[in-house]
């Protein structure tokens, strides 16, 4: 079964084995920036923060599938804090992709609540 832990999704997505822990303290800390961020669009428990491997998606977003992109939002930020690419169109495709997240993640909020 795969784990629903905001810190391991994370550390799979950025190519961390689960058990390879040096980084934790900065990959968390760029998620909780991703994080802020997605709570200024509207998404997420306002204020919710990941301090290691208990926090969920489901404490961050409850049980709206219809939020699941913010899983690929959270990722994208944070690979761009914590190992961006090297390549300047890698990166500003993942600007562009991160742009339309936002709106669409924004719209999706607002239609949840």
């Amino acid at each position: 079964m795969e784990s629903d832990s905001i810190l391991i999704t994370i550390k799979k997505m950025l190519g961390l084995a689960e058990d390879y822990t040096p980084f934790d303290t900065d990959v968390i800390v760029c998620i909780n920036g991703a994080i802020l961020a997605a709570n200024q669009i509207g998404v997420g428990v306002d204020g919710f923060t990941v301090t290691g491997e208990e926090e969920t998606w489901t404490d961050f977003i409850g049980d709206y599938p219809q939020l699941e992109a913010v899983k690929q939002y959270i990722y994208m930020r944070t690979r761009l804090a914590f190992d961006p690419p090297a390549n300047s169109f890698v990166v500003n495709s993942f600007e562009k992709q991160l742009d339309e997240l936002t709106w669409r993640l924004n719209v999706q909020a607002e239609a949840v609540n």
